[in-house]
């Protein structure tokens, strides 16, 4: 379980809060969704957590660990991340999935490591795309390759940024299925920051609508309001529910 408590962070001495206080829960196998306005916090909070940036003050624990005080490796055991811009180098795509299993051997991956990224492969259907050229695939199957990368990192975390912004509708799919069976199979938390809200109603377990560096609402679908999408993207925005689902007009 990821547990945030009070985290502040400024970029300089005397510059303003980025980060005013953020309190977050998220449970293992939950699906985390982080919404707000450019600008409100979110890729900062990101860059707390995954130990890039360290905060002014404030906790973050994970399964009771401080991952604050946390050296780098044993983070990235832990916790991984999906950024939204990837970019592999002209390596196939089983060394890129092996390169995920960089914190347990550093130097020289042995047998375990190659075993523990075949796996992967097959469990995601990619065996065909083994010896690709990575650079080489479609967006949507580099994306794909990125989460079978995290993956092979055994996390119990996984942190994505934007994973949807660049893809058409099926690619788009086709990864909202992914971290959904990580989540539901796995077991792992997933924190995601997403513009699109639609696709966070029909993704998330959890919901933090942030703003201004605070996390302003949190808490399941029903936190999700007209009023609290008014406050924390400062437009009016209409809920409807159709098939039983709510759905964000604009």
């Amino acid at each position: 379980m990821l547990e945030i408590r009070e985290l502040r962070f400024r970029y300089a001495a005397h510059a303003p809060l980025v980060l005013d206080g953020v309190d977050l829960t998220l449970r293992d196998g939950e699906i985390g969704i982080l919404l707000g306005r450019n600008g409100s916090g979110k890729t900062t909070l990101f860059k707390n957590i995954l130990g890039i940036k360290k905060p002014e003050s404030g906790s973050i624990r994970f399964d009771g660990e401080d991952l604050l005080s946390m050296k780098r490796r044993e983070r990235a055991r832990r916790i991984a991340y999906v950024p939204q811009s990837i970019h592999f180098g002209a390596l196939s795509v089983f060394d890129t999935v092996l390169m995920g299993r960089v914190s347990y051997f550093g130097f020289k991956a042995g047998k375990e490591d190659e075993a523990a990224a075949a796996a992967i492969l097959r469990e995601m259907k990619l065996e065909d795309f083994a010896a690709r050229n990575v650079e080489e695939l479609s967006g949507g199957e580099r994306q794909k390759i990125a989460i079978a990368r995290a993956l092979a990192q055994e996390p119990r975390l996984l942190v994505f940024d934007e994973p949807t912004g660049n893809l058409d509708i099926a690619n788009e799919q086709l990864i909202v299925e992914e971290a959904r069976r990580a989540a539901r199979e796995k077991g792992i938390g997933i924190l995601i920051s997403l513009h699109d809200l639609n696709r966070a109603l029909e993704l998330g377990d959890r919901f933090f609508l942030m703003k201004d560096g605070k996390i302003r609402h949190a808490g399941g679908p029903e936190i999700v309001t007209e009023d609290a999408l008014r406050e924390t993207f400062d437009a009016s925005l209409r809920l409807v529910e159709l098939d039983g689902r709510k759905i964000v007009l604009s």
